[in-house]
C-alpha cells in the first residue's frame, strides 16, 4: 500500500524507520519530512495546513493511508477532512483531539468522569486567574490552554513568577494558545508515559516510558519538548500500568465515546507517580517525541499493521510484541535550545556514530544541503541505542555521541538516570 506520513521531526523519522520495514508497504511518502526521512521515504514539500491540497496529493499518488505525525494538523480537523475525502487515516477528528489541544477540556473531562488528576482552575482574563492563584499552595503549575509547541508550561515556585506566568500567557508570549490559561496543582512524584492504541472503543497499551523534560542535568533548567528518553520505565510496574489502563485510559475512552466524540489513534497519556497512585498530568493525541524513538526500537510486531487495525477498529483482536531490551534514546540540540537555536551548522560523523548495530540516529531538525546535514530546529538529533538493561543501552547512545562531530550542538549527559539507580539497586 502507499502510505503518506505527515511530519518533520525524530517522531516522524522514527515512524518511518519503523513502517519502511513493513511488508504491507509499497511506497512510503513524507511530508515535509526532514534529512534523515529522505533516506526512507519521498519526502514531498506540501503545505500541511492546506487540507485539500493533501486530499489532491492522495488521490493523484493512491495513497491508501495517511499517518498523521504531530499534533497541530489533528487539532486542525486534518483526519475530519480526509475521512470526508474518503481517504483513509491514523489520527483522532478535530473533536477527539481536544483531549491535547485544550487542556481546560480534559481537566474538565476528568473531573466530570471521576478520572485521576490535580485540581485545577481555567481562566480567560489574568485578575481571575491570579485571584485564584491567591489562595493556593505552591510551587503550582500555569499552562496555556491551548497548543504551545511544549513551551506553554511554568512551575512557579513563587507567588511573583506565577503571576509573572500568567501574564506572559495572556499578553500573547504564546499567540493564541495563551488566550485562556489554565492553573494546576502542582503534583509531586515521579513522571512516567503510558502510550495506547484506540479504535474508538477497545485500547491496546503500548510500552511505557519515561523522559527528561528538563534541559539541563539533573534535572534542572526549563522544561523542554524532551532531552532524552528510556523505556521500559521501571516506575511503570506490571500493576501501574493496569491500573493506568483501568482508572484512567479505559474512562477517558468510554467517556469520550459517551460525549459523541469517540477517540481513534494513539492516547499518549502523562502521569505523576506518587505513593503508589497514578494521576493525569495532561494527554496527547499522537506518538509521545521522544518517547516513540524508544518504543520502535523494542517493537516486535508490524506498526503499519497495528496503525491499520486502529484505523478499523479491529483492535479487539489484536496484539503486539515487544523485545525484552531496554532502549534509550539522547537528544542533540541545537546551541541556544529552548531559546533561540542556532540554525545552519554543519554535522558531521553520522555513519561513524551509527555503525553500531545497536545504535539508530532518527533525525529531528535536520536538512540536507548537498552532501552537507544542517541544524534546521532546537531538537536536531535522536541517538538511540537498545541494550539488556538501561545502563547498556545508555553506554552505546552516548558511545554513539562522543563519534559525532557538531560544536553547534549539546545533550544532557544523564540520560536514564533513575532507571540506572534502580538497575543498581536490584
Amino acid at each position: 500500500m502507499n502510505v503518506l506520513l505527515i511530519g518533520s521531526g525524530g517522531r516522524e523519522h522514527a515512524l518511518a524507520w519503523v513502517i519502511s520495514a513493513s511488508p504491507l508497504l509499497s511506497k512510503l511518502y513524507c511530508a515535509p519530512g526532514n534529512g534523515g526521512i529522505s533516506e526512507l521515504a519521498e519526502c514531498i514539500p506540501l503545505p500541511v495546513a492546506d487540507h485539500e491540497a493533501v486530499i489532491r496529493f492522495c488521490k493523484e499518488n493512491n495513497v491508501d493511508f495517511v499517518i498523521i505525525g504531530p499534533e497541530v494538523p489533528l487539532v486542525a480537523g486534518i483526519v475530519d477532512d480526509l475521512s470526508t475525502a474518503g481517504i483513509k487515516c491514523f489520527g483522532p477528528t478535530k473533536a477527539a483531539a481536544q483531549l491535547e489541544g485544550s487542556k481546560a477540556f480534559t481537566k474538565g473531562l476528568c473531573h466530570a468522569f471521576n478520572i485521576p488528576t490535580g485540581t485545577y482552575g481555567h481562566f480567560t482574563d489574568p485578575d481571575a486567574a491570579k485571584a485564584y492563584l491567591a489562595g493556593q499552595p505552591l510551587p503550582i503549575v500555569i499552562k496555556a490552554d491551548g497548543l504551545a509547541a511544549g513551551k506553554g508550561v511554568v512551575i512557579a515556585e513563587t507567588r511573583p513568577d506565577a503571576e509573572a506566568a500568567v501574564d506572559a500567557c495572556f499578553s500573547g508570549a504564546f499567540g493564541k494558545a495563551g488566550e485562556e490559561v489554565v492553573v494546576e496543582e502542582f503534583l509531586p512524584g515521579e513522571e512516567a508515559s503510558v502510550f495506547a492504541l484506540v479504535d474508538g472503543t477497545t485500547a491496546l497499551v503500548l510500552a511505557a516510558a519515561q523522559d527528561h523534560k528538563r534541559v539541563g542535568d539533573g534535572d534542572t533548567g526549563p522544561n523542554t519538548g524532551g532531552m532524552g528518553a528510556y523505556s521500559p520505565a521501571p516506575v511503570m510496574t506490571a500493576e501501574m500500568v493496569q491500573r493506568t489502563m483501568d482508572e484512567i485510559i479505559r474512562p477517558t475512552v468510554a467517556a469520550m465515546a459517551k460525549r459523541g466524540s469517540p477517540f481513534k489513534g494513539v492516547l499518549y497519556a502523562g502521569l505523576m507517580i506518587k505513593d503508589n497512585e497514578p494521576k493525569l498530568i495532561e494527554y496527547n493525541v499522537r506518538f509521545g517525541d521522544p518517547e516513540m524513538q524508544v518504543l520502535v526500537m523494542r517493537l516486535k510486531s508490524d506498526l503499519l499493521e497495528a496503525l491499520l487495525a486502529t484505523a478499523d477498529g479491529k483492535l479487539e483482536i489484536f496484539d503486539l510484541q515487544w523485545h525484552n531490551d531496554a532502549a534509550l534514546t539522547v537528544v542533540m540540540a541545537a546551541n541556544g535550545y529552548p531559546g533561540t537555536p542556532q540554525k545552519g551548522t554543519q554535522i558531521k560523523g553520522l555513519a561513524e556514530a551509527a555503525q553500531d548495530a545497536n545504535v539508530e540516529i532518527f533525525h529531528a531538525g535536520t536538512k540536507r544541503d548537498g552532501d552537507r546535514l544542517l541544524a534546521n530546529g532546537g531538537r536536531v538529533l535522536n541517538v538511540t541505542a537498545r541494550g539488556k538493561t538501561v545502563a547498556e543501552a545508555q553506554a552505546r547512545a552516548y558511545a554513539a555521541i562522543a563519534k559525532i562531530d557538531w560544536p553547534g550542538g549539546f545533550c544532557r549527559k544523564d540520560i536514564g538516570w533513575r532507571a540506572i539507580a534502580r538497575e543498581k539497586t536490584v
